[in-house]
């Protein structure tokens, strides 16, 4: 298992390095100057050489991703045309604000998701098992950001009972010490329970719109795995040996149908960072996901690739995590050294 792990994160090495060039050169060949764009219309063309020369955009196309590469290795990503800082410490401040919706939404989603697979499958043919499959439909087929949309009608305007805007209020200040970057954790540690709750307020409509259509695809293949296996001798005999329901459900149910849920949702969590991308924009939401929409509409080729391969590192780094999950599920998965 060991080795094979060790297989599938070289393989994902190489995924990176592919994913690097191939943002790299799509940043480059967008129509439009990137140094001009950052300097405007109205400044001298030597001053816009100048910048050239100091993004080495006057070199060849190989060189520029040679030396871009050899920065990024030692997290030198170039400086921001944008904010006119360094893209890593751009990225230091906002990925902790993404974290945040992330990590909620997916606690909401997988919980979410298996619970109402799980219910559905215990009234399988009768009416909660209609309205959850319904509202599994409904979660598939909408976007985030239709519910982002809506959730800001509801409940900011109709029924204003939730922040919809930033990731704390005007009056609340930030946290006394940045710890992680992510408020809620920072306001705990520091033992500002007022705060906290302020934060996790901002935080509910963005991560429910954001986990709304991976709950849905958990629930329903929760439930037709666990209605498949219900269907399996073994289950069959531990039902005519007299085990009780409960237990059968939760031990010889649950956990080989878990399986390909983990698969689903650990896919779900990592397109998350890139659905925020709307989503942070329509919450004015200060996270990574809004900061790279913001370099991709001006052009800002540093921080559009520092975004783009840190987004590919989390991936990478989900998907292992669920390579592990899905071997301490499944014994067979250990045995044969790994899962393809």
């Amino acid at each position: 298992m060991i080795f094979k792990l060790i297989k599938k994160i070289g393989v994902y090495l190489l995924v990176l390095l592919g994913l690097s060039i191939l943002v790299f050169v799509i940043a480059r060949v967008i129509p439009g100057d990137p140094a001009r764009q950052a300097l405007g219309p109205h400044v001298s063309e030597e001053t816009v050489q100048a910048l050239r020369r100091q993004m080495n955009l006057d070199k060849p196309l190989v060189t520029q991703y040679l030396l871009w590469l050899k920065g990024a290795i030692q997290l030198d990503l170039g400086d921001s045309l944008l904010t006119r800082r360094p893209v890593i410490q751009d990225i230091r401040q906002y990925l902790p604000a993404t974290l945040e919706i992330v990590l909620l939404s997916a606690v909401l989603m997988a919980v979410g998701g298996i619970l109402l697979g799980i219910v559905a499958t215990k009234y399988t043919g009768k009416w909660q098992d209609g309205l959850i499959r319904i509202m599994s439909y409904l979660g598939i087929v909408s976007p985030a950001f239709v519910w982002a949309i809506l959730f800001m009608l509801l409940f900011g305007y109709l029924v204003p009972i939730l922040p919809t805007t930033g990731r704390i209020s005007m009056s609340m200040a930030a946290p006394a010490r940045s710890i992680t970057g992510m408020f809620t954790v920072d306001y705990l540690l520091t033992g500002n329970f007022a705060g906290w709750w302020d934060a996790f307020k901002h935080l509910l409509l963005p991560a429910v719109a954001l986990m709304l259509g991976g709950m849905a695809q958990a629930a329903r293949l929760t439930r037709s795995n666990m209605v498949e296996n219900a269907t399996k001798d073994y289950v069959q005999a531990q039902h005519a040996y007299g085990v009780p329901e409960k237990k059968l459900l939760r031990k010889y149910l649950l956990k080989p149908s878990l399986i390909p849920t983990i698969s689903i949702l650990a896919l779900d969590i990592a397109a998350i960072f890139g659905n925020a991308f709307l989503v942070e924009n329509l919450f004015n939401y200060p996270g990574v996901s809004r900061y790279g929409l913001s370099a991709m509409l001006n052009k800002d080729i540093n921080a559009i690739s520092g975004v783009v391969m840190v987004l590919g590192l989390i991936f990478i780094i989900v998907n292992i995590l669920r390579d592990i999950v899905v071997a301490w599920l499944d014994p067979r998965v250990r045995l044969m050294g790994g899962s393809d």
